[in-house]
């Protein structure tokens, strides 16, 4: 196996266990908080009963960060690598630390994830951009639990609020009035804090509606890009193992039917106005976009397919596809039609792994037939699928 084909097994793997480590960490902290079978593992004599309770609430908290991690490994993120990497670690000491009969497979795979995590690091190249919103919306939030936490700890006891002595007393009278939750278990005593408590109300309020907007706006985003038949970044990064179909035409349309026959995930990419809208009211999966555009090409998962098929009516386009891909992926399976016979060893030339010419294999078919040959036909029906899997 090639080293491209290595790390995308190994990254596969990383994912799985990951998620794997996730679940088994919560599914472990929950169990340990219902049945504290403690005093077990090498460990287990020097391990407080309360510190090996504590480690079961954190454990389960973990398990749901290192879910997160999961999904962003999912996606390619780097950050979601290095998130991982610290966390693993954290699940074997919380593993070994709750010191329970259940905490034994969770210590075992999170050490076995490392090294597959360590080996399909390169796997894991995407960056996170994030849109000055989504940071102007972080920052506002950060801010306002900062002042709220630090007013409220210096407003503690008789100065305004009597129920708060600790950063944590403030920080939390912060985030239930910040989000109006408002339980009503801390209040404040004098005017000072009565004001002081309006503003952590209303720059809370707001702080938070900015954040939602952030976070939401994109999950619209994609509500309306489904609902018009379009596919998100989302949807284009879940694809793998797919055909990407460079281009539509003519000669493309038995390929697509092919495709759905075998039910295998393909993408149509094409800049053609009319045949988008005639694909798209057939709910097929499009990528509007210059099919001889390397960024296309990259959005469309070209280094996660299983193919690469040139099939439009113009050879030259064809041609164009071809170098694209093997310029930048030379590892992909690249397959090109030839409208005009000529053109087939222009093509080979290119860098096409197969060149089929339909008007060739048409004619002989016809001629066979011609001639009585029976087997013509069903030649005929199996010939791509004969020429077209590696």
């Amino acid at each position: 196996m090639d080293v491209p084909g290595v790390e995308r097994v190994t990254g596969r793997v990383a994912v799985a266990l990951t998620l794997a480590v996730a679940g088994l960490s919560v599914a472990t902290g929950v169990l340990g908080i219902v049945d504290p079978t403690a005093g077990f593992g090498p460990i287990a004599q020097y391990v407080p009963p309360a510190i090996s309770q504590t480690a079961g609430f954190t454990g389960a908290l973990t398990g749901f960060l290192m879910a997160m991690s999961a999904f962003g490994l999912r996606r390619g993120l780097r950050v979601a690598w290095y998130s991982t990497l610290v966390l693993l670690p954290v699940t074997v000491a919380q593993g070994l630390v709750q010191a329970t009969p259940y905490s034994v497979p969770l210590v075992v795979l999170s050490a076995a994830a490392f090294p597959v995590l360590a080996v399909a690091r390169a796997r894991f190249d995407e960056h996170v951009t994030l849109s000055t919103s989504q940071l102007a919306a972080a920052g506002a939030l950060f801010g306002v639990l900062t002042y709220g936490t630090i007013g409220t700890y210096a407003l503690r006891g008789d100065d305004g609020f009597q129920s708060v002595s600790t950063m944590l007393d403030a920080f939390y009278y912060t985030l239930v009035t910040a989000s109006t939750v408002g339980y009503g278990d801390i209040t404040p005593t004098t005017q000072e804090a009565r004001l002081f408590s309006l503003s952590v109300l209303v720059l809370g309020t707001a702080s938070f509606a900015i954040a939602l907007t952030a976070l939401l706006g994109p999950a619209l985003e994609a509500r309306f890009a489904s609902a018009l038949g379009r596919m998100t970044q989302s949807d284009l990064e879940s694809l793998d193992g797919h055909v990407v179909v460079a281009g539509y035409g003519d000669l493309t349309e038995p390929i697509l039917t092919e495709l759905d026959h075998s039910n295998r995930q393909y993408l149509v990419v094409t800049n053609d106005d009319h045949s988008v809208a005639e694909l798209r009211e057939r709910d097929l999966h499009v990528l509007v976009a210059d099919p001889a555009d390397d960024e296309a090409l990259t959005r469309a998962g070209v280094d996660r397919a299983r193919a690469v098929v040139a099939a439009t009516n113009n050879d030259g386009e064809d041609a164009l596809v071809v170098l694209t891909v093997r310029e930048n992926h030379q590892d992909v399976r690249v397959v090109a039609a030839a409208t005009e016979q000529e053109n087939e060893a222009k093509l080979r030339r290119a860098g096409a792994d197969t060149v089929i010419s339909p008007a060739v294999i048409g004619g002989r078919l016809i001629a066979r037939s011609a001639l009585g040959d029976e087997d013509a036909e069903r030649e005929a029906q199996g010939v791509f699928e004969d020429t077209a899997d590696p």
